[in-house]
């Protein structure tokens, strides 16, 4: 026979419960604050005319004299948008060629049952023990060897082997019932069709997960098109800011604090779309797969 608790023994715990509560979201509020801080300073300061030439101390969050000057400076001697477009076209690549490979790779070794599958997934997977930057020397010579410096192919494939995808989309897999193929496989349905009408519309939110994750890697990515292009017309956005900041050298007037903000700012911009358009799928995704990233 069970005794109901005291109403004081509630309240106590209710309390607990509340604190704890408090707790976290204190801290959550802080770390919030910690990284939000220094972003809305930078902004802050690419629109503020006092901090054109010299940094402000203390930092101020909001431009005593708003100005687009450090914009305007920029676009005019950065050509801003072909690099942004070049960093466009190798993200797409990347992610088309990447997502495809995954998905079709995890939903193999998730739903097909073949031998050495178990084999094939740990091979797999022993290649993310390898820092890229090994491989890096290996991949100039091999892409050399076939021609494809200053090619945007460099980028794109590599991308048909993205192990973490695969094994992200093959524990996604493994949460969906198999009762789905079956049943299909009863009613006269073959494997791609499966794939294609069953379990890809239930991965909407895996798919817009590696979507983000490849578009920063990839957004990113300064090493490999330092040592992969040659012509400055083909540059993407990191490389292209990087290179024309060190030929200009500490005179020009993108070197200024506040069109050097201006300039990470923009750079920023298309990461930020992304990543508001897609952001509530990522927690929804990785609860579903057990995976953490």
């Amino acid at each position: 026979m069970t005794t109901a608790a005291s109403p004081s023994h509630q309240v106590s715990h209710k309390r607990r419960i509340m604190i704890s509560q408090a707790i976290i979201i204190t801290v959550l509020a802080i770390g919030s604050l910690t990284m939000i801080i220094p972003f809305i300073w930078m902004l802050a300061t690419s629109f503020d005319a006092t901090s054109m030439y010299d940094l402000v101390i203390p930092p101020r969050f909001w431009p005593a004299e708003p100005t687009l000057s450090a914009y305007n400076i920029a676009i005019s001697n950065i050509p801003l948008l072909r690099y942004m477009l070049n960093s466009v076209t190798v993200a797409a690549g990347n992610i088309l060629i990447a997502v495809l490979s995954a998905v079709s790779a995890g939903y193999a070794i998730s739903k097909i049952r073949f031998k050495g599958r178990t084999v094939v997934l740990m091979l797999a997977l022993s290649t993310m023990m390898i820092p890229g930057e090994v491989t890096m020397t290996a991949r100039f010579f091999l892409f050399n060897r076939m021609r494809l410096t200053d090619s945007y192919f460099a980028f794109w494939l590599p991308s048909f082997a993205y192990v973490f995808g695969t094994f992200f989309v093959k524990q996604y897999m493994d949460s969906i019932p198999d009762s789905l193929r079956e049943s299909a496989r009863l009613d006269g349905a073959g494997e791609l069709r499966i794939a294609l009408r069953i379990y890809l519309p239930l991965c909407g939110a895996l798919i817009a997960t590696l979507v983000v994750l490849l578009f920063l890697g990839t957004w990113n990515d300064f090493m490999w098109p330092l040592i992969i292009l040659l012509s400055p017309r083909k540059y993407t956005l990191q490389l292209g800011i990087a290179m024309f900041s060190m030929n200009q050298g500490s005179s020009s007037s993108a070197q200024l604090p506040a069109v050097r903000l201006a300039i990470t700012f923009v750079s920023v911009i298309p990461i930020l779309i992304v990543y508001l358009f897609l952001q509530r799928y990522i927690v929804e995704s990785i609860a579903l797969s057990g995976v953490k990233q």
